[in-house]
């Protein structure tokens, strides 16, 4: 699971400077105020989100508790449901993905809490 993780990690990283790029010069003159606005938040939570990956999967490497495998895989679904709903969204997908963002949050928050768990097992 730490390889996936911080393979997952990596990519997620990689593709938010590509899709920041993307906004900053591509899309700058074809969107919204508001709806760059949300495409910068997209990418902003993908990048802290894939650092955060990386963490826990290097955590892992590191003899890290059992409870970090299901914090990394709820990072995982919590970026792609978040960040990958708002970019659908922006780009004109339909209206239906409006309520996937709020569940991407919401897995983003278990997925903190999960690693605050995992932070109890530290025997320090």
């Amino acid at each position: 699971m730490a390889k996936l993780f911080i393979l997952f990690g990596g990519s997620l990283g990689l593709l938010g400077v590509v899709l920041g790029a993307f906004g900053a010069h591509a899309l700058k003159t074809r969107l919204s105020e508001s709806s760059l606005s949300s495409w910068e938040t997209a990418v902003s939570y993908q990048m802290y989100h894939a650092l955060v990956l990386l963490f826990v999967g290097l955590w892992l490497l590191l003899d890290g508790p059992a409870s970090l495998r299901y914090a990394g895989a709820l990072f995982m679904v919590g970026i792609v449901l978040f960040s990958g709903s708002i970019y659908a969204l922006v780009l004109g997908a339909g209206s239906w993905f409006g309520p996937v963002t709020p569940l991407g949050g919401v897995t983003l928050i278990a997925a903190w809490a999960t690693l605050i768990y995992s932070s109890l097992a530290i025997n320090n």
